[in-house]
């Protein structure tokens, strides 16, 4: 019985998904830092969703060292060049700025 207890609470807790943000809309700003290689980026349409660390107004690269985060740059880039608008889907964590959240996946 506590074996039964223990499962039921364990595919409680994995099932729960965590809290990420979205939000769709126009490039209005985005930001290259040289001194530290931060990218970030605004959008004007209304997020939902977004973590309790995530109280400002934008959306992090969170490794734009990486092959995602190059691709991920030059999505936007791409859509801002265009005028049209992307969707964002955060991580629901603030690990490369510790207000804004990081972005999982950006659709133009």
């Amino acid at each position: 019985m506590k074996n039964i207890a223990i499962q039921c609470l364990l595919l409680i807790m994995i099932g729960v998904p965590a809290l990420a943000g979205s939000q769709a809309g126009q490039i209005t700003k985005l930001i290259v830092r040289a001194s530290d290689g931060l990218i970030y980026f605004f959008l004007d349409g209304t997020p939902t969703g977004r973590p309790t660390c995530a109280d400002a107004p934008y959306w992090m690269i969170k490794n734009e060292n990486s092959n995602v985060g190059k691709q991920q740059l030059a999505t936007l880039l791409a859509a801002r060049a265009a005028g049209q608008p992307v969707a964002v889907t955060g991580t629901g964590a603030c690990t490369r700025w510790s207000n804004g959240e990081d972005v999982d996946s950006i659709t133009y």
